[in-house]
């Protein structure tokens, strides 16, 4: 058996690799979280093999996703949160059965058995939250309409998700019992309550007595935040929207700003490890016996997803320029995308070839996208001064 790395050799391999890559990313004007990815492939255990512990790696990836949650949360009045997801229901929906049935139908159109082809299908549905809110400026378009938009989508989405995954559980191991069903159903409202009562009595006059502490109130948010994450995971849900609840809930405190500065370099630190351990996921081995479907559906999605949120919003009264804007912003598959496959995977709902087939195309689908939003967009990213905005 091979010795495991310690921990400091694998974040050294990590972020001098991803410093290395990301200054000839710069300097070539590319996406900085391409770098991440290609790094992951260049180390991986499909690569050079200078890191094999992929688990380590995908759960400090995690870490990363709960925090960009509880920071896009802490950005969102909660009374503006609930009118744009009221508003965006109805296209949410109708949005994802027609990523369904592209999935669906190019998944089949190759062979894949029906079965296949439908969890395709369901891992089509999705944009990617990380990707859409990391592309976001977050000092601009989080306090507009655009950024409200985007989130509402995708807060939909991950809830749809959620939904999907614990319809998989059921059907793969038949252990879910009903209660635990009807847990999970109630258990969102619960936590909002939750939420809202322990902000208002409690964490509110600790941030009110304490304010002048800084280190004090960095501690307080972290343990706030995996708090609820944690909570939400109790209940069925993921730690994920526990984290954006916590977010929501101290929204409306003057101090959100503050918390929310403070906690991007610890965000930005574990989402570069997310990226990299999904460069490092992919098995090259499937590479030849998957590129051209993947290449497909890829294709599909990046092309229709723009045009399919263009059509609904526009029908819904929004103006076109935005319409396609957030189109693009949600132009690719989601990490909750991977988590179906790999979950599919597991309890051998796919083969290992379809399997990489749809992990191939949501890396490609978040290559481009980045490519086409960081060069079109303004974002944190981008590689010009003109469309740079924090």
């Amino acid at each position: 058996m091979a010795q495991a790395h310690p921990v400091t050799y694998v974040i050294f391999l990590i972020f001098t690799g991803t410093a290395i890559l990301s200054t000839i990313a710069l300097f070539t004007r590319q996406s900085l979280l391409v770098a991440y990815i290609a790094l992951g492939a260049i180390l991986g255990p499909w690569g050079l093999k200078l890191i094999d512990n992929a688990g380590i790696n995908r759960q400090a990836g995690d870490i990363g996703i709960i925090f960009l949650l509880f920071l896009l949360g802490l950005h969102l009045q909660p009374q503006n949160l609930f009118h744009s997801l009221r508003k965006m229901s109805l296209i949410t929906l109708t949005s994802s059965f027609i990523f369904f049935i592209l999935g669906f139908l190019t998944s089949h159109l190759y062979g894949y058995t029906f079965e296949e082809s439908a969890l395709v299908g369901i891992a089509a549905m999705f944009s990617s939250t990380i990707i859409g809110i990391k592309l976001l400026p977050t000092t601009i378009l989080h306090h507009q309409h655009t950024g409200e938009l985007v989130i509402s989508i995708l807060l939909l989405q991950d809830i749809i998700a959620i939904a999907v995954l614990l319809g998989m559980e059921i059907a793969a191991s038949r252990s879910v019992s009903y209660n635990h069903v009807m847990l999970v159903i109630s258990a969102f409202p619960v936590l909002l309550l939750v939420a809202y009562v322990f902000q208002r009595y409690i964490l509110a006059r600790l941030l009110e007595r304490f304010d002048k502490i800084h280190e004090y109130i960095f501690i307080l948010s972290i343990g706030w935040c995996l708090c609820m994450a944690q909570l939400s995971r109790s209940f069925g849900l993921s730690e994920e929207i526990g984290a954006f609840v916590a977010g929501v809930a101290l929204a409306s405190n003057p101090i959100s700003f503050y918390i929310a500065e403070s906690l991007k370099p610890l965000r930005d630190f574990f989402l570069v490890i997310f990226f990299f351990t999904i460069g490092a996921g992919f098995n090259f081995d499937y590479f030849s016996t998957v590129i051209v479907p993947a290449l497909t559906l890829a294709a599909i999605i990046l092309l229709l997803k723009p045009v399919v949120f263009n059509w609904l919003l526009s029908r819904s009264g929004e103006v076109k320029s935005v319409s396609w804007e957030i189109g693009v912003r949600l132009g690719q598959m989601s990490e909750f995308s991977l988590l179906v496959i790999y979950m599919a995977l597991e309890t051998k709902l796919l083969s290992p070839a379809s399997t990489y087939m749809v992990e191939a195309a949501i890396i490609i689908t978040f290559i481009v996208s980045c490519y086409w939003t960081v060069m079109r967009y303004p974002t944190p990213l981008a590689s010009t001064d003109k469309l740079r905005r924090d």
